[in-house]
């Protein structure tokens, strides 16, 4: 029990939330821990050839290389952050119970908006889709940082509102009166669960996180990545999933939707099955998905997230 486990981090305030979530759960079980917060960059340099796997994760990146570089064993991730193929050497080692799935639209004490025009802020493609759909007349801005900035510049913008994961803001405390929930959105694949990745020869952390792992949310979210990863295959599109156990059913309540960009378009599936199809769940619905217009939608996302 000598070994120091040293937890990797990105060092927003959410980001290191999570990894002391962590921290203390490793050590409630006995073992010793060490945080390393580290800035995520994309300009380190890579001298290793392990990202020739196309992998996108901005977020992760910079973590993952200082786990094959040896200065962490494990790191800490939003699970909707991380690219459905891992780096070769990584491997998932616990997926955290699950928080809300939620997205919330944070907004300033007036919804008259919402009958009228109005601005939103958003940086998901998922998010502007999603919102473009069901308000067809407003305007969808682009926003991005960690959640406390995103949070700054919706209260010094004119804005009307700015879509969040309620999961997020619950974590940090950083929640607003002024909310509400839009249970009509479908999340992103994992929103609201925490992954802990670790390096596939070691034994003693993989052993120590398996503790962590809630199998439900293993399963739930193993269904929607499966989803996305057959839909996009490398690139991102406006796509949303869900999947929730229904224990004294025993089965498995699966939503999942693809929408163009300018959310006109939109197609979606939505299926119960018994709990023994987990497995390929994610797999089929995404096949249905692509065999009715999703391939076509998929091809024209790709043309145009490329002008």
């Amino acid at each position: 029990m000598d070994k120091v486990i040293r937890i990797g981090t990105r060092d927003s305030e959410l980001a290191l939330w999570q990894a002391h979530t962590v921290e203390k759960k490793l050590n409630d079980l006995g073992y010793k821990t060490k945080i390393v917060a580290v800035k995520s960059t994309g300009d380190i340099i890579l001298d290793k050839p392990l990202y020739e796997l196309g992998i996108t994760g901005i977020f992760t990146k910079t973590l993952d290389v200082a786990m094959i570089n040896g200065d962490v064993d494990i790191a800490v991730h939003s699970m909707k952050d991380v690219p459905t193929a891992l780096p070769k050497g990584i491997v998932q080692a616990a997926v955290l119970e699950r928080a809300s799935t939620l997205d919330i639209l944070v907004h300033k004490g007036n919804l008259d908006f919402l009958n009228e025009s109005g601005t939103i802020a958003t940086g998901s493609l998922r998010r502007q889709a999603q919102w473009l759909n069901k308000y067809p007349t407003h305007k969808v801005v682009d926003l991005r940082g960690n959640v406390n900035s995103r949070m700054k510049k919706l209260n010094e913008s004119d804005w009307n509102g700015a879509v969040f994961a309620a999961a997020g803001l619950e974590r940090i405390n950083l929640k607003p009166e002024n909310f509400i929930n839009l249970d009509w959105m479908i999340p992103a694949p994992a929103q609201g669960a925490m992954l802990v990745v670790a390096m596939q020869e070691d034994a003693f952390t993989l052993d120590a996180l398996s503790h962590l792992n809630d199998i439900e949310t293993e399963i739930v979210t193993y269904i929607e990545r499966q989803f996305l990863k057959t839909l996009e295959g490398g690139c991102t599109a406006p796509i949303g999933a869900l999947a929730r156990y229904n224990e004294e059913e025993d089965t498995i309540h699966f939503q999942g939707v693809l929408f163009s960009l300018d959310g006109k378009e939109k197609i979606e599936i939505d299926k119960i099955v018994p709990i023994e199809e987990w497995k390929k769940l994610g797999f089929y619905s995404a096949q249905e998905i692509l065999t009715t217009g999703g391939t076509k939608l998929m091809t024209e996302i790709k043309n145009n997230l490329k002008k």
